[in-house]
């Protein structure tokens, strides 16, 4: 069973995220909106297929790093969620929440050997391409 497929996203923590996304804007040319930046490729395993990584830095004080001992996470992108987390979940690895799905995909959140707090995301790369042209128009 294919576990990890790739990098969904970088999340951290910051002092001021909207003067972030401007310097990321400003000086390496970030195509940053009210959320993130979010980088399109397509998948190599089908071409025909959009996929994204995001970016997105966040206040200090965001809820987001809940649990986590650092100041940032990491999205890694999986295929079938479900059984995964109930594979994770007999090896013992501490699963803190319940997968939620959205349009754009499913999550849920683990902890590693150290407590960093590590987001795992089955993609839905259709519907998440939907939402950010909606963004933009």
């Amino acid at each position: 069973m294919k576990k990890v497929t790739g990098i969904g996203g970088i999340f951290f923590k910051c002092k001021n995220p909207k003067e972030m996304k401007n310097w990321y804007k400003t000086h390496l040319g970030f195509d940053t909106d009210a959320y993130e930046t979010n980088f399109e490729w397509r998948q190599a395993d089908h071409p025909d297929q959009k996929g994204f990584t995001q970016w997105s830095p966040a206040a200090e004080q965001s809820e987001i790093f809940k649990d986590s001992k650092r100041d940032f996470i990491i999205n890694y992108r999986v295929e079938n969620l479900e059984s995964l987390v109930n594979q994770l979940a007999q090896e013992g690895v501490d699963i803190i929440d319940k997968i939620t799905s959205f349009e754009y995909g499913k999550f849920v959140h683990i902890l590693d050997m150290e407590g960093n707090k590590v987001e795992l995301w089955e993609a839905n790369d259709i519907e998440y391409d939907k939402i950010v042209e909606g963004r933009t128009k």
